[in-house]
């Protein structure tokens, strides 16, 4: 019987929560959910220097926007310390690993030697072999012994069978001389004890699976399965950074893009299904495996984030696209929308959400509903309300009063009236839509007048003719 599968996302408390990291997060979530499995959250927090607790903070909130729950309760690197340095002191006592005693200058020394003999800077301690009696009453620090020949071989999902010479790893320090544990040991001793079973991540710590096998070879525990995927690009082929433009994931909510649209789009940056662009979280869940990862770098591209957003926005419920919308006014520091303002967005959405990308765009379109008398018109819109167009309108509106108030009826009578002074319903669009609007660019004249109802269309049309 196989185990459960258990994924982890492990970020360290810096900063944000970087675009690459909610790819992996997001891989991870995948793997796990579409596997009746487990998705664990670690904060590597044992760089006390760096870390800060608002770091942590805008992690967890990325990951709330994104929806990408974790099972469990959120496990800190920092507070395993002891059991940490346990597992170096087991691994001591069993002669697998031993008391380093050389110095600082000592090892700078061996390594400056090497260099200038062209040979290999790995730090070969002469502690390694020697006796207990012969040790001084020093500072030390604690090492696994290395294999000295032979081959490692990683076996990665990704990256295929990745080979490294045994000759190419170091004793590496498992201890620090002030008992603190280094970041190698912490993360094999979490990941074995927190049961992960698969280790997905980015392809910059391929080495550093060589090294990690050590321990888990050393303490016998079952390695798990490695996926190292490729880093993210910009459109210029280079590692995506801040010139690039936004880098974390809150900062895309802040720009108003939905979570499902962006889950959609990192699930596709280096991973495929096929030829399917668009696909829901369910979908996603079920086709994504680690077979269809792609070894080279992913690039970018904030075309096809906006194409894909748009398509979820079209399909979303009109309820969660009301509570959407109110996150990311929140999120990105502006004013959030009344309960009638709220209400009038949600009888809106089957005209407004077709072609929006963002919820900027969605807004903009949804000017008329969010605003509220007198209507005052951009500048565009007011070119649309001469005398002549006012004029117009002053004699139309008395025919509205009595219309059946539904699309076909108001149609019929406005092409009725615009065949009466001889021209087409176009020529009146443009008076309507700064009327009911303000605007220049709007939903159909008859979209918004259904969702502003009778009175207010009315309202509206009577205050612009005077």
């Amino acid at each position: 019987m196989t185990s459960p599968v258990v994924t982890r996302f492990a970020p360290s408390p810096t900063g944000y929560l970087h675009i690459g990291g909610a790819r992996t997060a997001l891989f991870n979530w995948l793997y796990a959910r579409g596997r009746g499995g487990k998705f664990l959250l670690r904060i590597e927090d044992t760089d006390r220097v760096r870390y800060t607790p608002q770091a942590t903070d805008a992690i967890l909130q990325g990951m709330a926007w994104l929806g990408l729950d974790h099972d469990g309760e959120i496990v800190s690197q920092f507070d395993n310390a002891q059991r940490h340095a346990e597992v170096a002191v087991e691994l001591l006592a069993a002669g697998k690993a031993y008391k380093c005693f050389a110095t600082q200058e000592e090892i700078t020394e061996f390594r400056e030697a090497a260099k200038a003999e062209r040979r290999s800077t790995l730090f070969h301690s002469p502690w390694r072999d020697a006796d207990p009696a012969t040790h001084p009453d020093a500072p030390y620090v604690i090492r696994i012994k290395a294999p000295q020949s032979g081959e490692t071989v990683i076996h990665d999902e990704v990256q295929g069978d990745v080979t490294i010479g045994n000759d190419q790893l170091d004793d590496m320090v498992l201890l620090r001389s002030d008992g603190t544990p280094v970041y190698m040991l912490a993360v094999v001793v979490d990941d074995h004890d927190m049961g992960v079973t698969h280790v997905i991540r980015g392809d910059d710590h391929l080495n550093n699976a060589a090294r990690q096998m050590m321990i888990y070879n050393a303490m016998d525990w079952d390695v798990p399965v490695w996926a190292h995927i490729p880093l993210i690009h910009g459109p210029d082929g280079k590692k995506l950074s801040k010139r690039h433009g936004a880098l974390g994931a809150q900062e895309y909510q802040a720009m108003g893009y939905p979570a499902a649209g962006m889950r959609n789009y990192l699930a596709r940056l280096g991973w495929s299904h096929g030829d399917d662009e668009f696909f829901s979280d369910a979908q996603a869940q079920d086709w994504f495996d680690l077979d269809g990862i792609r070894k080279s770098p992913a690039q970018f591209d904030l075309k096809k984030l906006e194409n894909i957003c748009g398509q979820h926005i079209a399909v979303a419920d009109d309820a969660a696209l009301r509570q959407e919308i109110q996150l990311y006014l929140s999120a990105a520091g502006l004013s959030s929308l009344t309960s009638q303002q709220a209400d009038g967005l949600e009888r809106a959405m089957y005209c407004l959400k077709e072609r929006a990308k963002t919820f900027p765009e969605l807004l903009e379109k949804a000017e008329f509903i969010l605003t509220s008398r007198p209507i005052q018109p951009d500048e565009k819109a007011a070119k649309n309300l001469d005398d002549v167009s006012r004029g117009i309108l002053s004699e139309l509106t008395p025919q509205l009063q009595n219309v059946n108030w539904e699309k076909d009826a108001l149609e019929e009578t406005m092409n009725r009236f615009a065949a009466a002074h001889d021209t087409k319903f176009g020529k009146l669009a443009g008076p309507l839509r700064a009327a009911l609007s303000g605007r220049a660019t709007t939903p159909s004249v008859f979209d918004m007048m259904l969702v502003l109802g009778r009175d207010e269309s009315l309202a509206r049309l009577n205050d612009a003719a005077k």
